[in-house]
């Protein structure tokens, strides 16, 4: 059985990096030739470099007004030469609290997020 502790580790430290709101150590996670594709409710993306990757994630998902109130719900496993993360985000901005989720799939080349999978809930009430 192969060993995803490397993979593993990187879908961790994804969430960590979203989190912190750090974009340089985001943007080391991920391979120069990253394939990148998410889906939100409203939209697609794509990104075939680790700038883009960074531009969608911490400026068109997460903006600066979306603070979050603690640190997110993980879970992650590993299959075959893939990993799954998912998260969730609590937090609150001008119109109000909201909880987030998120399920990625990613898979590893040379320590690095060669490829990646994204889709989202949105932005929801909490309730």
């Amino acid at each position: 059985m192969p060993d995803t502790t490397a993979t593993t580790d990187l879908g961790a430290r994804f969430v960590e990096a979203v989190s912190d709101r750090d974009a340089d150590r985001l943007g080391a996670l991920f391979a120069d030739d990253i394939d990148f594709r998410g889906l939100t409710p409203n939209r697609s993306w794509e990104a075939g470099d680790r700038a883009e990757v960074v531009d969608i994630v911490l400026k068109q998902w997460f903006e600066p007004k979306d603070e979050f109130d603690g640190p997110p719900q993980v879970e992650s496993d590993a299959f075959a030469d893939c990993q799954r993360v998912g998260y969730r985000f609590r937090g609150h901005n001008p119109d109000g609290p909201f909880v987030v989720e998120q399920q990625a799939y990613l898979k590893e080349n040379d320590g690095r997020i060669a490829w990646m999978r994204v889709v989202c809930t949105g932005f929801l009430d909490p309730g």
